[in-house]
């Protein structure tokens, strides 16, 4: 099924709060930050300025796997700073695409050089389901007669 919809539309019925942490502070920080606010990913800002993701991926694979401490390893140490974006006037389906072929999870919503939101990929497959059974009752309801 194919989704035209605006990211901007998803944001707004699943609100546009952002999780984020200095490049400063500690992994265990970010960690404990990701657990408390049940989130597998925080954006990393200096300021204002996006300046990569920390994910639950960065830290099995660069803190984890090597035996580092996450109390005392910084963000800036392990983040990814290739982050892809995608803007508030880009579609669900082109937020799927580009998930897929850069194989991550999160993506920031930007406007304007500003952060707008982020999206994950499970908020983009219950955006999908959803407007799956809407198009499904919708067509029942056509089937049956029954006026919309």
């Amino acid at each position: 099924m194919k989704t035209s919809v605006p990211i901007s539309a998803l944001l707004h019925h699943k609100g546009s709060t952002v999780w984020s942490i200095s490049p400063e502070s500690t992994v265990f920080d970010a960690i404990k930050l990701m657990a408390d606010k049940n989130v597998g990913a925080l954006l990393v800002m200096s300021g204002s300025k996006l300046v990569g993701v920390f994910t639950e991926r960065d830290y099995a694979r660069k803190i984890a796997l090597h035996g580092k401490s996450s109390k005392e390893t910084r963000v800036k140490e392990v983040f990814s700073r290739e982050v892809v974006t995608v803007t508030t006037d880009d579609s669900v389906d082109e937020c799927m695409r580009l998930m897929t072929e850069n194989r991550v999870r999160h993506l920031p919503v930007m406007k304007a050089d500003q952060v707008a939101g982020v999206v994950s990929i499970g908020d983009l497959v219950n955006w999908i389901i959803s407007a799956q059974d809407a198009a499904i009752a919708q067509m029942e309801r056509y089937i049956a007669g029954v006026a919309a």
